[in-house]
């Protein structure tokens, strides 16, 4: 088959179902926080593929070990024990700090996916605390529970469970009818959350710390303290979404430790950054004992059993190889305290430009988010139709600048964690430009 003429929009315009409005922008090649077009236009890379290129592009470690591994062994399925699966287990875990096993798959959706089976087996094979059962009831006879309380303003993928359990409308249009199962509650609202825990057949509790799709608004501390307390009370499970903000994004290997550092949960899911650009998922389950109907205790780690969940990519030896590699860099470089240290710097570098077209700076570590007044289009000329976000995005790459639009007024910041002050100061300049031709 003879190699296509097409230019590389053209070959997706024919070929690439239109799942993405993509912006016009053709990269061929990326080394460190930069990118380079197929013109060679180069770019300050602060979108790090939405929070994926963790140590950002072509790291020279990660390079040589995934040419070690794919000239070793690249797949085998999971009918068989590899090495590198099972350090990468081990390293989540010590990272974690806390007893458990991890389940390995492909993406963030997928992830999120096995929470959800997690919660309907526990739901459904596991005794709800007293005062559920009145006087003389038989355990076996104890009803099921199976929904998941949500958060209002959440994203947690684009299955069709993955929509359900989001708390944006948006993502649902079209697909309906919803899976059943999810209910959603007011982001940071306690009383509301103690309410919905209450309801009959809930089962657990998912939880972003801290919320990318719709800007980058990072939890309370106090209500992540209650949403154990009340999980806790009402024998439910407590998980944490940190697909986006996990693993270092925030300046912690998990993210709610740089808000609630006191809080454990049952259950994480992870991806993006997990292995810097390669397609890799993962959960962490604590051990923590359940009692089942059957009068038997198993850990809740163990409840997916065999035959339960599965995946044919998922931990690959190619994949664990290279992600293990990834995380080691951010250990051995000190990239946490590069997070915890600049993230304030970059915060301040936005609100510093003093412009009255941003409304707020806000986040957490190196995942950051700036929204723009809710006039902007009336202050600035946005074509008719185009978000404001998107528009602004669409002006922050014409000045060599990647991020990332969340919802229609806020842009998100998520560079490598290897970023430098003077590339902050770099993206804080373009952004300054932008806003003073306005």
């Amino acid at each position: 088959m003879s190699t296509p003429t097409n230019s590389t929009k053209e070959l997706y315009e024919q070929f690439v179902i239109p799942t993405y409005g993509r912006f016009d922008l053709r990269f061929a090649r990326g080394q460190g926080t930069e990118v380079w077009d197929e013109e060679g236009k180069r770019y300050l890379d602060f979108g790090a593929g939405i929070a994926v290129t963790s140590i950002g592009h072509c790291h020279p470690r990660v390079v040589a070990a995934m040419q070690k591994q794919i000239a070793t062994l690249v797949h085998t399925s999971n009918l068989y024990y590899t090495r590198p699966q099972g350090e990468l287990a081990a390293r989540l875990v010590r990272l974690v700090g806390h007893p458990g096993k991890v389940f390995f798959c492909n993406s963030g959706a997928e992830a999120n996916e096995a929470l959800f089976k997690l919660a309907r087996k526990f739901g459904n094979e596991s005794v709800p605390p007293a005062p559920k059962h009145t006087v003389g009831e038989m355990v076996s006879a104890a009803p099921s529970r199976h929904t998941i309380l949500t958060m209002l303003g959440s994203f947690h993928g684009r299955t069709l469970a993955g929509i359900a359990a989001t708390g944006q409308e948006k993502v649902k249009k079209g697909f309906e009818p919803m899976v059943e199962g999810f209910a959603h509650v007011p982001f940071n609202d306690g009383p509301a959350l103690l309410a919905a825990v209450q309801e009959p057949g809930v089962a657990a509790v998912l939880i972003e710390p801290v919320q990318g799709e719709s800007g980058v608004n990072p939890a309370d501390a106090k209500f992540l303290t209650l949403a154990r307390e009340l999980c806790d009370r009402h024998g439910l499970l407590l998980m944490f979404d940190e697909v986006q903000c996990g693993l270092g994004r925030t300046g912690e290997w998990c993210g709610w430790r740089a808000i609630a550092p006191e809080v454990m949960p049952d259950a994480i899911s992870w991806a993006k950054g997990i292995a810097g650009g390669f397609p890799l998922g993962a959960i962490w389950v604590s051990d923590r004992a359940v009692r089942l109907k059957d009068g038997a205790t198993a850990k809740l780690c163990d409840l997916l059993g065999p035959g339960s969940h599965g995946t044919t990519f998922g931990g690959t030896p190619l994949v664990c190889a290279g992600a293990n590699e990834v995380l080691a860099v951010i250990e051995d470089e000190g990239m946490l305290a590069n997070a915890r240290s600049l993230g304030p710097h970059a915060k301040a570098a936005i609100e510093g430009i003093g412009s009255p077209l941003i409304k707020e700076v806000r986040g957490v570590g190196l995942m950051i988010g700036f929204e723009l007044v809710a006039d902007f289009e009336k202050r600035v000329s946005v074509p008719a139709g185009r978000a404001p976000s998107l528009f602004m995005v669409d002006q922050l790459h014409a000045a060599g600048l990647l991020t990332i639009p969340a919802g229609t007024h806020a842009i998100r910041w998520l560079p490598p964690l290897n970023v430098t002050r003077a590339e902050i100061d770099e993206a804080a300049g373009i952004l300054r430009g932008v806003f003073d031709q306005w």
